[in-house]
């Protein structure tokens, strides 16, 4: 509709026209015709590249051949992914290293309580990206009393403060401690190089990057997440994710399937693909560079250090007005933004340039009508 709002928030995001009018169409009984699974298959075999597009062997789209990370698609909005991996790994009495600088890192400690298991904060600066150093000393200090770690969970980008972790320096140090990780990469795959041929279990959801509804998770998992998966006894069927590794061979999921979202999300990775993902990468980064551009000019920090803010997701320091600048820019100007979040709520004002939305000329109206406000 040419009266709708425009939505830059970071997450749910814009939905292209091209999806919306496949999920439109008529859909396959997912329980039962063939049809589904062959666009079941197509999606994955689309998000494989869309994956394999963060290690070092591949930026361009084709599938990396040392990635060797089988992509299951989950029914359930991307937090099911988060709260799954840690039902599927975790029993009760085994110590998790929850690193945190962030909501969610936080977040993950809370699943791991929740199913027995014991979270070992790494907590670090919010401000600041994870630091290496203190997570090789916080397995150190594990080791050494006795009690060693064997999963790691971390966020790649925390989408409340706009940051975004470089993890490779972890993984290393997670991979010379024979740690298995687990990376939310919800609002940065598809929009930023994700390194997920280093990472066992790497999840992803819809209504970020990607510009589909919200309503499915991704996940990327390894071989030696499968075993320990299988070696974990869980006591739940939607969050256990053993069943998924033969779901298409065996034709049967654990539960009906949500057929639009995924034919929605089959396209939506075909259009990102057809752009080609080193452009899709370009996109994220101008608009993004623009934002903080923009920002910067009208006396606006960005609350991550600018060294480490995303490229999918700004968050502006507001002292106090997040709520009051939020409700002017969709009265006056009809457009969405999104305030922080907990604490933070009306400290930080976040503007999301990401998936459909990552492109200048919306940032640009964006960051006009905000300087208006502001004057």
């Amino acid at each position: 509709m040419a009266d709708d709002p425009l939505r830059m928030t970071p997450g749910p995001t814009a939905v292209p026209a091209a999806v919306r009018e496949r999920m439109a169409e008529p859909m396959p009984n997912p329980d039962v015709e063939p049809e589904f699974f062959d666009t079941y298959r197509s999606l994955t075999d689309s998000l494989e590249q869309i994956y394999g597009a963060g290690g070092e062997e591949s930026t361009t789209g084709e599938r990396s051949e040392k990635t060797g990370r089988d992509v299951v698609v989950l029914g359930g909005e991307g937090i099911l992914g988060l709260e799954a991996a840690i039902a599927s790994l975790v029993s009760p009495g085994d110590r998790v290293c929850c690193l945190s600088n962030g909501l969610y890192g936080d977040g993950f400690a809370d699943f791991v309580t929740d199913y027995g298991g014991e979270a070992v904060v790494c907590e670090q600066s919010w401000r600041e990206p994870l630091e290496p150093d203190a997570v090789a000393a916080e397995l150190e200090r594990a080791a050494d009393a006795g009690d060693p770690i064997d999963v790691a969970t971390m966020v790649h980008c925390e989408t409340p403060t706009g940051m975004l972790n470089d993890l490779e320096p972890i993984l290393d140090v997670l991979d010379d401690h024979g740690v298995l990780s687990v990376v939310d990469a919800v609002s940065s795959l598809g929009g930023t190089p994700v390194p997920t041929n280093r990472i066992d279990i790497c999840l992803g959801a819809s209504q970020k990057c990607f510009s589909a509804p919200p309503g499915l998770t991704t996940c990327a998992i390894s071989e030696r997440a499968w075993d320990r998966i299988e070696a974990t006894e869980t006591n739940s069927l939607y969050t256990n994710l053993e069943p998924w590794r033969t779901a298409v061979e065996d034709e049967w999921f654990p539960y009906t399937h949500l057929s639009a979202n995924i034919a929605g999300l089959e396209t939506a990775t075909e259009l990102v693909l057809e752009e080609g993902l080193e452009n899709v990468f370009e996109r994220h980064e101008a608009a993004a560079e623009y934002c903080r551009e923009r920002g910067a000019e009208m006396g606006l920090e960005t609350y991550a250090t600018e060294s480490a803010a995303s490229p999918t997701v700004t968050a502006l320091e507001v002292d106090g007005r997040a709520t009051e600048l939020q409700e002017a820019m969709r009265d006056e100007h009809d457009i969405v933004l999104a305030t922080g979040l907990g604490e933070q709520t009306d400290d930080i004002l976040r503007i999301g340039h990401m998936g459909h939305n990552a492109r200048l000329e919306r940032v640009t109206e964006t960051m006009d009508a905000l300087e208006d406000i502001l004057e």
